[in-house]
């Protein structure tokens, strides 16, 4: 079932001028991520395509950060709350979800496959997108929410964001599987081989990022751009944006990205990710996060 623009739960869409604002609406959970926000995000994307007055998709985060990924509190910990929008029996149904992530039951990867494929499909309708979409990054982008800002065209940072991919360390894969495309192999495994963060200036150095600005000048920086870019025809943006993505669908994206989404399924189902996931059950799941990260330094921002 397609979302309803008037009825968004997990992120909310304006329009000014010609500009469409797609804004994570879930700062008190760090903009975490549901079953039902790469739905809701698809919908709105669709909706700022077929408006003709249109030229460019700015997303964003409300709150402290951009997004601190999927909202595994209730997943890692044993809990599984209910998504509307979930047919009995699906594999988005949660009772679902529940018993493929049992460490005493049998995992069915094709049924993990299809749950973590659709939210992909979900943060890939920003890169499949006729129009441009321009992420600002603030505060905090990371685990999965580096894999909705890595299938936007452009990101704008805050130069002291923290933009990584934590979970490559135990209990994830990125299934957007873009990081090499993005930064190039050697800087991929330089993240994704240590789990480790990198800031906004860093972002654009890698060219990860098109722009990073100090906090206080960041809004500045990313409206400048969407205004550049609202004052290019449409037809010229697409062609453009099409044009450019071809050189990554003729590196097998797709066929990289299969394989991101199951391994990330394999990785929550490892040894080592079953015991993160009891510890989060035990503990808390910032307990858990907070064991995994503190030894390389670098947990919390």
């Amino acid at each position: 079932m397609t979302p309803r623009i008037e009825t968004l739960e997990t992120l909310t869409y304006e329009v000014t001028d010609r500009i469409a604002r797609i804004t994570l609406n879930r700062p008190e959970r760090g903009n975490g991520i549901t079953l039902e926000m790469p739905r809701e995000l698809a919908a709105c994307v669709e909706r700022a395509n077929l408006d003709p007055a249109i030229h460019v998709i700015a997303l964003a985060g409300n709150g402290s950060g951009f997004c601190g990924g999927y909202d595994l509190v209730s997943s890692a910990e044993g809990r599984f709350e209910e998504e509307a929008s979930a047919q009995e029996g699906s594999p988005i149904d949660p009772s679902v979800v529940a018993r493929n992530h049992d460490p005493e039951g049998t995992w069915d990867p094709v049924v993990d496959y299809q749950m973590m494929n659709r939210n992909l499909r979900g943060f890939m309708s920003l890169f499949h997108s006729e129009k441009p979409a321009v992420c600002k990054i603030h505060g905090y982008c990371v685990a999965g929410g580096t894999d909705m800002a890595l299938c936007s065209d452009l990101i704008v940072a805050e130069d002291k964001a923290k933009i990584g991919y934590p979970p490559a360390r135990v209990w994830g894969v990125p299934t957007s599987a873009l990081w090499a495309y993005r930064v190039g192999p050697a800087r991929a495994k330089r993240l994704l081989l240590t789990g480790d963060s990198i800031d906004g200036t860093t972002a654009v150095d890698w060219g990860l990022a098109a722009e990073a600005a100090p906090a206080g000048e960041l809004d500045a920086a990313f409206e400048a751009l969407l205004e550049r870019i609202a004052k290019v025809p449409v037809n010229q943006l697409v062609m453009h944006k099409l044009l450019v993505n071809q050189a990554l669908y003729a590196q097998g994206l797709q066929a990289t990205q299969a394989l991101g989404v199951f391994f990330d399924g394999i990785a929550r189902h490892t040894p080592e990710g079953f015991a993160f996931q009891q510890r989060a059950a035990e503990s808390g799941f910032k307990k858990a996060v907070q064991e995994r990260d503190e030894p390389f330094g670098d947990f919390g921002r």
